[in-house]
């Protein structure tokens, strides 16, 4: 497949400084290399310098038609082969075309194309062929590699964004149903706490639809969205479900994933008796760089084993979105959370979607 690429485009990066440079330089350099039974002196560089500048701008032709004619990685083999077939021919030619131009302009110049120096320009020209196309050829290797890496790096991103939406729509799927039933019971018995109910209602949702987008989620805004969350939950459970809460002074900047109280509390409350016999004790307090979410074990007698999705779907948003673990701590008297604590910077805190 035939592209219209720009010549910068097939190499890979914009060359004129390197051409600018490397010709004259290359120029200087080979006949200390290849010509030492030469005078050094102007007239010899002049020659080597239209011999350089011959080489590389075919060569550099070449590579230029060859990627554009075999652009696909697959055509690598053909594209390898046609460059290094219309090299040889365009070198061998080049230095003949050459040596007559010297010839007819330059009579004072050293004709490298005697002998014995005849074999010795040659080879200084096919060493020339090499470097030029050993240079381009790395450069464009490079930048396929960075391109690679590019587009791998963006489909990752794709992917865990993919997988992130899907673990925020699994957020919460029975608590408006079970918090629709609690306001059925409300409205009739107590018009007042009715309303109240819905207003804490209102807030949870509010916070859940703005902090949807966000990656990370000041800690303070998250606890004040759980004091409405535990309103909601103690009107369902009265005394039975006792909270606690006890952050101490942490830094303002701290940070948290967005909805990872309300699913942790959802958990406890799911697959926990909750009784007056046997009240629920919810506890959340900092310790050493963590949020330490624990409640005291005392399980429903379930028929279907806990799928852990709920948990599951906390620690892949915390590696997905901090790169850090959620530690799980299970002992006889309690199941413990440790939620690692960030700070909040702008450049890793998406603004919530109105």
């Amino acid at each position: 497949m035939k592209t219209t690429s720009t010549p910068a485009q097939c190499i890979g990066f914009d060359d004129r400084l390197l051409r600018i440079i490397g010709i004259p330089l290359s120029a200087a350099l080979i006949p200390l290399v290849f010509f030492k039974n030469l005078p050094y002196d102007w007239y010899t560089i002049l020659n080597t310098l239209l011999y350089t500048a011959f080489i590389w701008e075919g060569v550099r032709g070449i590579f230029i038609w060859a990627t554009r004619r075999f652009p696909e990685f697959r055509q690598w083999r053909t594209r390898l082969l046609w460059i290094i077939a219309l090299c040889v021919v365009y070198v061998g030619s080049a230095c003949t075309v050459v040596g007559i131009i010297t010839e007819l302009f330059l009579p004072k110049s050293l004709q490298l194309r005697a002998n014995p120096e005849y074999l010795e320009s040659y080879f200084a020209s096919y060493f020339m062929l090499l470097a030029v196309s050993g240079i381009y050829e790395s450069m464009r290797f490079f930048t396929l590699w960075k391109t690679a890496l590019l587009e791998k790096e963006q489909a990752e991103q794709a992917r865990l964004a993919g997988q992130l939406e899907g673990l925020r729509n699994q957020v919460n799927p029975h608590f408006l149903f079970n918090s629709l039933n609690t306001l059925t019971y409300l409205i009739p018995e107590e018009p007042e706490r009715a309303v109240r109910f819905v207003q804490q209602l209102s807030k949870v949702y509010r916070y859940m639809l703005e902090s949807r987008d966000a990656q990370l989620i000041a800690l303070q805004e998250e606890l004040n969205f759980l004091d409405a969350y535990v309103f909601l939950m103690r009107e369902r459970f009265g005394d039975n479900l006792l909270v606690s809460l006890r952050t101490g002074e942490l830094p303002p900047d701290t940070a948290i994933v967005p909805l990872t109280m309300q699913m942790l509390f959802e958990n406890a409350i799911k697959h926990n008796v909750i009784s007056a016999q046997k009240p629920l004790h919810i506890e959340v307090f900092a310790e050493q760089g963590g949020l330490i979410v624990r409640n005291n074990l005392q399980r429903k007698n379930q028929t279907m084993p806990s799928t852990g999705v709920g948990l599951e779907n906390i620690q892949t948003r915390y590696r997905i979105l901090t790169g850090r673990e959620v530690q799980v701590i299970l002992s006889d008297r309690y199941f413990t959370v440790v939620l690692p604590l960030v700070s909040l910077h702008p450049s890793h805190h998406a603004h919530p979607a109105h």
